[in-house]
């Protein structure tokens, strides 16, 4: 199929004429044809629909169109759509030219081919308007200074057609299907945002821990993630027991961030890390003048957490004094100031870590009976590593590729030895150790895999130390004396008496175990 003629008129502003009969309808159908697009978000049936229109409602004979739209990154095709009269069928569409498709995208501007060849179906009976030629108006569908698209409408030929007014009819058709294409291109960049937002995190997301993320697929932090669930929309005050660098921290940051107070803030106090005579002030704030050096007044960490959630690590090293004043806090929402009188309401929910035993302390009067029962409401065990074996790997995993951003190193993957070795650790340090050996490993990797030397010592001597799996009761008591020799070692840096004093025992038997043990203790000597 091809052109009769490939003649073009160049594009020239028309002289302004009164609007007759016909304009005025073509202007109710570009009406109609700007509701329809308006209401249909669906961009093949909407240009299909405008093809339709066009060609029952024009007042001048149509023989058919095409609507051609290119990918948002390049010039292939993203839709075509076609539509033809009943019985003429032009060999060839001005689009389906490659030469007309790069004038139109080179110049941006409506163009014309007067004279196109048409043929009669044979599914019709001829008429004298069948084998008329017909007239093809071309224009580019242009959205922020690029051609996106293209229109054509077909024509039966007439010598007296005005063609510029024509092409100006067609270039604010085009114009029109433009808006559709840039409404709907934002629609679609809106919901896949939205769905990025949901389904994953976004790259600033990823780029900063993600406090609500509790990695494993293990059937015990399974359990962790449901009482999760189960408590973060209330405000019920909640314990997290569990080993020290089990993740309790992590775990309170998962029920604020799941909680109504997600958007509020998160303050953490450390009872263990700041001192007896200091975490009363750091705690409930204190007045000016209440103790020397208190030179204006300090809001605390309570009411900075002050419509969030507070949360009180190593709750057990808390000194008694304070206890009374928090155990007030939780039963009244109120306290004062260091050195104040003024009542200070609060809207606070507290939650609680600790990993000592609150019932033998509580026996030994270290920890108050009526705090332990205000704060254990909800409380949540958080499971040692060890029991956790299926979700070493993920954690790996998940520290390697953290410490591999944020060292700015390029590592893909753990070795099987590696994998091996860090299975067969039994991690009295819990997820804390973990995260630590991966790190390490990561900074002294200079690959891009890393292998079995780049973890711990700790870590290297586990087959050799016992910590393996599936030992008899004997090996694994002899495992454990041997990990205890080591460790004594380690500390003494290989000094055997000191060790041996350390374990309690006498110089005579310790060197009995070294030997018996194989352990080299000079390469513990500084």
């Amino acid at each position: 199929m091809s052109f009769v003629s490939r003649a073009t008129v160049p594009w020239t502003e028309p002289e302004p004429r009164a609007l007759n009969h016909e304009e005025t309808r073509k202007l109710a159908i570009f009406c109609e044809i700007s509701q329809m697009l308006a209401e249909q978000p669906d961009l093949e049936i909407a240009f299909r629909r405008v093809l339709q229109t066009l060609a029952v409602r024009s007042p001048v004979g149509i023989a058919g169109g095409m609507v051609v739209l290119f990918s948002e990154h390049g010039h292939s095709t993203e839709l075509l759509v076609t539509e033809r009269h009943a019985v003429v069928r032009p060999r060839r569409s001005a689009l389906r030219s490659a030469g007309v498709t790069r004038r139109l995208m080179k110049s941006g501007r409506p163009l014309v081919v007067p004279h196109a060849s048409g043929t009669t179906s044979s599914r019709a009976p001829a008429r004298r308007e069948d084998s008329r030629e017909v007239t093809q108006v071309a224009a580019p569908i242009v959205l922020a200074g690029r051609v996106v698209g293209a229109i054509s409408i077909d024509y039966f030929f007439d010598p007296d057609r005005d063609l510029h007014r024509s092409m100006n009819y067609i270039a604010l058709l085009a114009a029109m299907l433009g808006q559709a294409i840039a409404a709907h291109r934002r629609t679609r960049k809106e919901q896949q945002r939205l769905m990025s937002e949901t389904s994953e995190p976004s790259k600033h997301n990823r780029e900063q821990p993600d406090p609500a993320r509790l990695v494993g697929n293990s059937a015990l932090i399974g359990q962790v993630r449901t009482q999760v669930a189960q408590v973060a929309g209330s405000s019920t005050t909640v314990l997290l027991r569990g080993e020290s660098g089990t993740g309790k921290g992590l775990v309170a940051q998962a029920i604020h961030a799941n909680s109504p107070r997600a958007k509020k803030p998160f303050v953490t106090v450390s009872c263990a890390a700041l001192p007896h005579d200091l975490i009363e002030s750091e705690l409930f704030g204190y007045e000016r003048g209440a103790f020397t050096g208190a030179q204006m007044t300090k809001k605390g960490r309570l009411e900075l957490a002050h419509g969030g959630t507070l949360f009180l690590d190593e709750i057990g090293e808390l000194p008694l004094n304070v206890q009374v004043k928090l155990l007030r806090v939780l039963q009244q929402r109120e306290f004062e100031r260091l050195g104040g009188t003024t009542t200070i309401h609060l809207d606070v929910r507290v939650l609680a870590a600790t990993n000592r035993n609150l019932e033998k302390a509580m026996a030994s009067g270290d920890f108050r009976e009526d705090l332990y029962y205000r704060l254990n409401v909800f409380t949540i065990a958080i499971p040692p590593l060890r029991q956790r074996k299926a979700d070493i790997l993920l954690l790996a995993d998940h520290f390697l590729e953290k410490f591999a951003r944020e060292h700015g190193k390029d590592i893909a993957r753990i070795s099987t030895p590696a994998i091996d070795m860090l299975a067969s650790y039994h991690w009295p340090g819990n997820i804390r150790e973990l995260s630590n050996a991966i790190e390490r490993a990561v900074v002294i990797c200079d690959g891009g895999v890393v292998h079995s030397h780049h973890l711990p010592p700790t870590l290297q001597t586990a087959e050799s130390s016992g910590t393996v799996a599936n030992l008899s009761l004997s090996e694994m008591v002899a495992a454990v004396e041997k990990d205890a020799i080591v460790d004594a070692l380690k500390t003494a840096r290989g000094n055997r008496n000191t060790a041996a004093r350390l374990l309690r025992t006498t110089r005579r038997i310790f060197n009995y175990k070294v030997r018996n043990y194989g352990i080299d203790w000079h390469r513990f000597l500084d």
